[in-house]
């Protein structure tokens, strides 16, 4: 079975001082970065290379 990225993906994100916001939708979550000064959506995805792209369009190093 795959491994969820989700949690830990979260927990980096708020660790670099990304918000969630409202207005997603279904299993897309919309978030901010102050790194990128962006909103960027994160899906609740099983994939490391999903992670690591959300991570990217958040200003972040890979981590997965």
């Amino acid at each position: 079975m795959p491994q969820n990225f989700y949690p830990e993906l979260v927990e980096l994100l708020k660790a670099a001082g990304c918000e969630l916001r409202p207005g997603g939708k279904g299993s897309h979550e919309k978030w901010f970065s102050p790194v990128t000064n962006r909103v960027f959506i994160v899906p609740r995805s099983k994939s490391r290379h999903t992670a690591n792209e959300v991570l990217k369009q958040a200003g972040l190093p890979k981590a997965f």
